[in-house]
């Protein structure tokens, strides 16, 4: 496997994550009626214990990036997309404890 596009999906994994959870953030500050801020709801979530849930939500973007890799048979960058997967869900795994 060529480890620079290996990087590259990795990268890709990665905003694609924080894209999502800026997303996330937004829509539950849209909903909570105050129209609060992204990081206001990122300390909410924080507080009450539930930033690992806006995470893994954030991570359905991956989803979409490793089956377009997977489509363009790209296989090293979906493969770093799905790296990317599991050190998010690593970090979910730890703030959940």
């Amino acid at each position: 496997m060529n480890k620079k596009k290996l990087f590259q999906g990795l990268v890709v994994g990665l905003l694609a994550n924080t894209i999502g959870l800026v997303t996330t953030a937004l829509v539950l500050g849209k909903l909570s009626g105050r129209s609060d801020g992204i990081l206001t709801v990122l300390e909410t979530a924080h507080s009450e214990n539930f930033l690992g849930k806006l995470i893994s939500l954030g991570a359905i973007l991956n989803l979409l990036s490793f089956f377009y890799f997977i489509r363009k048979r790209q296989d090293a960058r979906a493969g770093g997309v799905l790296l990317a997967t599991i050190l998010i869900a690593l970090g979910t795994f730890l703030i959940r404890s």
